[in-house]
């Protein structure tokens, strides 16, 4: 049976670039493994088997997609904010522009009078 690298069976070894420090590269060629490591962040890596780390990273694929979901149906309400604010921007400055000409036609209505 072949070994299970990024929710794929390979039947063969994996032939992997790596960087060895700054600016220098070499490759490296995997046989089967029966544990990787994954880097959590904040200088944290811990090793897992294939199937744990497989059930990992799925789970951190699911949130991710959820996570997605609702940041995009923020950014529909937030669109849709801006838009309703715009509109009232604009409704207001109409109707300032409506008051001053109602005023100044007042003003030369008494001056005629």
């Amino acid at each position: 049976m072949g070994r299970f690298i990024g929710f794929v069976f390979w039947m063969q070894p994996l032939i992997a670039d790596f960087e060895v420090s700054e600016g220098m590269y070499s490759k490296a060629r995997i046989e089967d493994a029966e544990s990787v490591c994954l880097w959590l962040g904040a200088n944290v890596m811990l090793e897992y088997s294939c199937e744990e780390a497989a059930d990992l990273l799925q789970k951190n694929l699911d949130n991710a997609k959820a996570s997605l979901e609702v940041l995009v149906a923020d950014l529909l309400f937030l669109r849709d904010q801006v838009t309703i604010t715009q509109v009232t921007i604009a409704r207001v400055y109409n109707w300032d522009v409506h008051q001053k000409r109602r005023m100044r036609e007042a003003a030369i209505t008494e001056e005629d009078s």
